[in-house]
């Protein structure tokens, strides 16, 4: 009889909370109340939990049958930048508890985004100074390795900083001035990191092209830091100004300006991986969790879109976002699909994952 073996879990599997928690928040966040929507979004915040709970004891298991795995990871650079999925995910399920499942859980709904946030903001802290450290110190990275996964480690700044302003109405005082300085500024050294970033992923593009096919997907990751700045400036505009007592029409006008033109952007972008995508399509595109940035990072531009659209009344954002989330529910929809799919194929009933560079 063949040994049982240890399954690996590594981060990216995070990814699938990330993916189904933001398909609830976007339900709840759209501009244009469509039927059955609020039935979306507390299914998908059902579905994020259970894969939270899953993800986390698989992960609890592995690391506790195989000691030398995390530092494993920590060391493999195509693995490493993936560890800041899991503290995306536990942002992004605390935010979707708190606006989907507040009616049911009432303050309870708030402990509960107030704990993940905390223990989000810590471990994504802790990725985005200490995945870079690693980078400039001990990986060995080549001169075409840039990546949309190298966005993942800087990233969860921006999301805690999004979701840390739908905490503030709980907040007052002291707390509530120290939790805004802190949101605005992750959103400052998140959305900085992503700048350098984006530009050697679009230099990359231009000299070495696409790369692998089962690495196409990660560009969508581009997406993600984009629409959560819009995201972060629009929820700071409507609950960050008592705290630092500035009128809520500046911040507003903060977030138009910074939010439109980075919108625009992020269009621009979606443009380009999704032709790429559908090019390497049709050629053969290998499913690998990567297919999992297909759901948070446009997502992302789903809240950041609806809250353009609340501060405009603009009816074309309005359309914007409901097509984007509509673009959102087929991306879960292939990622979900070809997940369940390898799993069957591999015939277990347990967390496993192809160790490919590519994973997202």
């Amino acid at each position: 009889m063949a040994r049982s073996r240890i399954v690996p879990v590594p981060p990216n599997w995070f990814a699938v909370v990330m993916g189904t928690s933001i398909v609830a928040t976007g339900a709840h966040a759209l501009p244009v109340r469509l039927p059955g929507l609020d039935a979306v979004a507390w299914a998908f915040w059902a579905l994020a939990g259970l894969a939270l709970v899953v993800a986390v004891l698989a992960t609890a298991a592995h690391l506790r049958a195989d000691r030398g795995a995390l530092r494993s990871y920590l060391d493999d650079p195509a693995v490493a930048p993936f560890y800041g999925a899991p503290a995306m995910g536990l942002l992004a399920y605390g935010a979707a508890t708190l606006l989907v499942a507040r009616p049911l859980l009432g303050h309870a709904a708030v402990a509960v985004d107030a704990v993940l946030w905390l223990a989000g903001t810590a471990l994504g802290l802790a990725t985005a100074i200490g995945v870079p450290v690693l980078a400039f110190t001990r990986h060995r990275i080549g001169v075409d390795a840039a990546s949309g996964a190298w966005l993942m480690p800087v990233v969860p700044p921006m999301v805690s900083a999004a979701t840390g302003a739908l905490l503030l109405p709980y907040l007052d005082g002291a707390a509530a001035q120290t939790m805004a300085l802190a949101c605005y500024a992750m959103f400052g050294a998140s959305a900085l990191a992503a700048i350098v970033l984006i530009t050697q992923i679009w230099s990359r593009l231009a000299h070495h092209q696409r790369g692998a096919a089962a690495a196409v997907p990660t560009l969508w990751i581009v997406l993600g830091p984009l629409g959560q700045s819009v995201t972060a400036v629009g929820l700071l505009a409507d609950h960050a100004g008592p705290a630092l007592g500035v009128s809520d029409q500046t911040l507003r006008i903060f977030a138009l300006l910074y939010g439109v033109p980075v919108m625009g952007f992020a269009l621009l972008w979606l443009a380009i991986a999704g032709a790429i995508t559908a090019m390497t399509a049709r050629e053969g595109l290998p499913f690998s969790l990567a297919f999992w940035a297909f759901t948070f990072p446009v997502g992302t531009m789903v809240t950041g879109a609806s809250s353009l659209a609340a501060h405009t009344g603009a009816v074309a954002l309005d359309a914007l976002a409901v097509a984007l989330f509509a673009l959102l529910l087929a991306g879960w929809g292939v990622a979900a699909t070809g997940t369940v799919r390898d799993l069957r194929a591999r015939r277990m009933g347990v967390l496993s994952v192809p160790q490919e560079p590519a994973n997202a």
